[in-house]
């Protein structure tokens, strides 16, 4: 079994640029940009265009969605961090702490996805943004799907009860930890930090300041037969962990990223991705610095099952 999809839905950004509000605790937005002009915004469209090409080009399923130009949506491209798939056919909506990113969750694409899929329920976890917790989607949890384990660090984006309350109903075991940068400041999303691919993960130990946790984190990946790939705060940085494990039409599994992140891998480290996948990558650099997201917030991983029209 993989842990990956065989489809990626992604949404092509109208409104994109530098979000202020998101900046707020979002380390790997470039402090300097403060905005983007038309040069960015091209240099954007013209990443997310070919990092689509570069994925169909290895089978890969993609769905592409226009952004809508009202309202402004800076971060449209991350629909991630809003809703997951899972394939007992149910779709989950979830709360956001950027008040203007709130915007991007889009009723016209959950039916496009009921259109195209078997859907058997649809919850929208969004009215807890009122009760202040939030949960990000695939940014605050990391699925372990052949496992049933889900891993998520604490941040204002990630509200530990919720986490909880949620992949237990899910039916996966929660492991919630702790998570700092460098400058011991808390890591915002756990996806900066952690990606789990069917046969190995690659996550930044250094992050993880409480030994017990860690101790605990590494037991749970040993134990599901993953080879640990820790990364530098350096390699971090460059976005080694916004990783994803997609799986190709004709079955073949590939680690996507951008280039910057392959770069910043190891010869050795990719050799351990290479045991088990194909590593494929594309330039995002406009992205990643004025956004602060890489390739894996680019994609909503797709796990209904396809509708079969005759």
């Amino acid at each position: 079994m993989n842990n990956s999809s065989k489809h990626i839905l992604m949404v092509r950004p109208a409104s994109f640029g530098y979000n202020k509000e998101t900046a707020l605790d979002n380390e790997f937005q470039d402090s300097l940009i403060q905005g983007a002009n038309n040069e960015d915004v091209n240099k954007a469209l013209e990443e997310f265009d070919k990092y689509v090409s570069v994925l169909r080009e290895h089978k890969i399923d993609v769905t592409v969605v226009d952004d809508t130009p009202v309202p402004s949506k800076p971060d449209s491209q991350f629909p991630n961090n809003w809703f997951t798939t899972h394939s007992d056919g149910t779709i989950y909506i979830y709360p956001l702490r950027p008040v203007n990113r709130r915007t991007e969750k889009r009723q016209d694409i959950i039916e496009l996805l009921e259109m195209c899929f078997h859907v058997s329920s649809v919850t929208d976890l969004s009215p807890l943004e009122q009760e202040g917790k939030f949960l990000e989607g695939t940014g605050s949890i990391i699925f372990d799907r052949v496992n049933k384990i889900a891993y998520a660090c604490l941040s204002r984006r990630t509200n530990a009860e919720l986490f909880k309350e949620h992949v237990e109903e899910l039916g996966y075991t929660p492991i919630l930890f702790d998570a700092v940068d460098e400058n011991q400041k808390p890591i915002y999303h756990t996806n900066v930090m952690l990606a789990i691919a069917t046969d190995f993960v690659v996550i930044c130990g250094n992050t993880i300041i409480d030994q017990k946790q860690k101790e605990i984190i590494w037991s749970s990946f040993k134990d599901s037969g993953k080879k640990i790939i820790d990364v530098s705060f350096d390699q971090l940085r460059n976005f080694t962990c916004n990783i994803l494990e997609v799986t190709g039409l004709d079955n073949q599994k590939y680690i996507t990223m951008s280039t910057k992140a392959f770069n910043a891998f190891t010869e050795e480290q990719k050799q351990i991705m290479e045991e088990s996948t194909k590593v494929i990558h594309s330039p995002i650099d406009t992205i990643e610095s004025v956004c602060g997201g890489g390739t894996r917030c680019m994609m909503a991983e797709i796990y209904l099952d396809e509708q079969l029209f005759q």
